[in-house]
């Protein structure tokens, strides 16, 4: 570990501030190396990029199984598995809050959730994909490799405490070490040890450049989809992203490199929870407003609206300021029912006011549900069947819970008893802590400029005629499934005056001619 951080990554030269002296520059290439990669990997389509992740993503499998398989055969390795599964210290869980909150995280990291990942892999599936099923095998599989994996790396740990006689929980690795200090330390005690540290870092390169691959396509597709770029190369977009990433990542391949990922790593958290929460609330509360405010009105909407969010907030005042959980519940209850009861009594209002033909419970399920499940049956035609169960938690669950999941990581405090937010790591105010603030900072900015001045992103709005802009569309075909060998694996049956409007697969124009004809 030692070496890896002190003479790879060229941290020996730090100093007792932590903040960068010089520059890597074999990092430097290193990283040069990489974006090349990745270039090569997505300028040329998914169609390419998928046949290049059948490799980068399937020797990893492979090789995750060799390693257990290794590890499983290591003296000592029933010691480090039985930590990993057969000690649970529950109190990890009240005396550190933040773990809820990171826990969360690091599950949307790893499945690319709010990062655009899945969204942009997802328009590039056929009319017709069943949604729920994809979401459903991408989390288990994730959630299995990542189970798979600890294994691995335990049955290691195990050998090593073995070696050593050391207990467990005393060895010095976590974090980074936890593969960089424990595998490599393993193999190098075997015969032929030096090959297989070379194979478990080739596998990690791997792993890491999957993600990249992830990252430039969902920003490349957002590009792509607006106004601005159609008709644009994609390998003109990807040389740009690719350039400036390879630009951005010279901070990482200074000797304080490791500082600035663990750094950024950590407040990307709290732009994840807000992100999430964001794109919650746009689905569950942002779309059909207009509609809900004409048949309900607009004080029982704001009441509705208060009731759900300011009882959360409220609660999560009394929860992380008093620290009375009971007494936070019982504020959320109380404030939740007195501004509910003044939306339904501005609901009862409104309909005695304007005589809507409706009943009160069609109101109330105006007020409550009904745009949520008017987005599920717009979506459906494209996406296949929604479960309802999704509409609730969209509106009334999700949304609450990530705003408690921000407050909490918010709130939290370092071992020495400061604000986590501002000090993390103990690391220097600047450069780490000014600039992992700024990133979260920029993300609100983005948000907000967009709810007031949604003009300034009008050349990233999607061009005329995209699907998403033409759900009528939908109901001028019916899709049926044929064979492979007739339409390439594509859900398709077009009447003929939808021809122009719908776009069965997501088609990128290359010339003049295509240009005109998508516009």
């Amino acid at each position: 570990v030692d070496y890896f951080i002190g003479t790879i990554i060229g941290a020996e030269t730090l100093g007792d501030d932590g903040r960068p002296t010089r520059i890597v520059w074999a990092n430097v290439g290193c990283c040069a190396l990489v974006w090349i990669l990745c270039f090569f990997g997505t300028a040329f389509g998914v169609e390419v990029t998928g046949k290049i992740t059948y490799f980068t993503m399937g020797l990893p499998i492979v090789l995750l199984f060799v390693f257990l398989g290794r590890g499983l055969t290591l003296e000592g390795h029933e010691e480090g598995i039985h930590e990993y599964i057969g000690v649970w210290d529950m109190s990890v869980l009240t005396d550190k809050p933040d773990v809820w909150s990171t826990a969360v995280t690091q599950i949307f990291f790893s499945l690319g959730v709010t990062f655009g990942i899945m969204t942009a892999f997802g328009s590039y599936c056929p009319q017709g994909s069943p949604v729920v099923v994809n979401c459903c095998v991408i989390a288990g599989a994730n959630s299995m490799f990542s189970f798979i994996s600890g294994f691995a790396v335990f049955a290691a740990l195990g050998h090593l405490s073995y070696e050593s006689g050391i207990p467990v929980t005393d060895l010095p690795y976590a974090g980074f070490s936890l593969v960089f200090g424990t595998w490599p330390v393993v193999f190098g005690s075997l015969p032929g040890g030096e090959h297989w540290v070379r194979l478990l870092f080739f596998d990690l390169f791997l792993l890491g450049i999957d993600s990249a691959f992830a990252f430039n396509e969902a920003i490349s597709t957002v590009i792509l989809d607006t106004r601005f770029f159609v008709g644009t190369a994609k390998w003109k977009v990807h040389l740009g992203i690719c350039f400036s990433g390879f630009l951005l990542s010279f901070m990482y391949a200074t000797d304080a490199g490791l500082n600035f990922l663990d750094v950024i790593d950590f407040y990307i958290n709290f732009v994840m929870l807000i992100v999430g929460f964001c794109e919650c609330f746009a689905a569950g509360w942002g779309y059909g407003t207009e509609k809900t405010i004409a048949k309900c009105g607009a004080k029982a909407f704001i009441f509705y609206l208060v009731a759900n969010f300011g009882s959360v907030a409220l609660a999560c005042g009394i929860w992380f300021g008093t620290y009375s959980i009971w007494g936070g519940f019982v504020a959320l209850i109380l404030f939740y029912l007195v501004f509910l009861g003044l939306s339904l009594f501005s609901l009862k209002k409104h309909m005695e006011m304007t005589g809507e033909d409706m009943s009160f419970g069609e109101a109330v399920w105006a007020l409550s549900f009904e745009n949520i499940f008017d987005l599920k049956e717009r979506i459906e035609p494209v996406t296949k069947w929604i479960p309802g169960i999704w509409c609730i938690l969209i509106k009334q669950f999700l949304p609450h819970l990530l705003l408690i999941l921000f407050v909490n990581l918010a709130q939290s405090n370092t071992s020495e008893g400061v604000p986590i937010f501002g000090n993390y790591g103990g690391y220097a105010k600047w450069p780490y802590q000014v600039m992992g603030i700024l990133i979260f900072v920029m993300t609100i900015v983005v948000f907000v400029l967009g709810i007031l001045f949604p003009q300034i992103y009008a050349s990233l709005a999607l061009p005329p005629g995209h699907l998403a802009l033409e759900p009528s569309a939908e109901k001028a075909f019916e899709a049926e499934e044929v064979s492979d060998s007739e339409a390439g694996g594509v859900l398709e049956k077009v009447e003929p005056t939808a021809v122009a409007e719908v776009v069965l697969e997501k088609v990128e124009p290359t010339t003049p001619e295509e240009v005109e004809l998508a516009a």
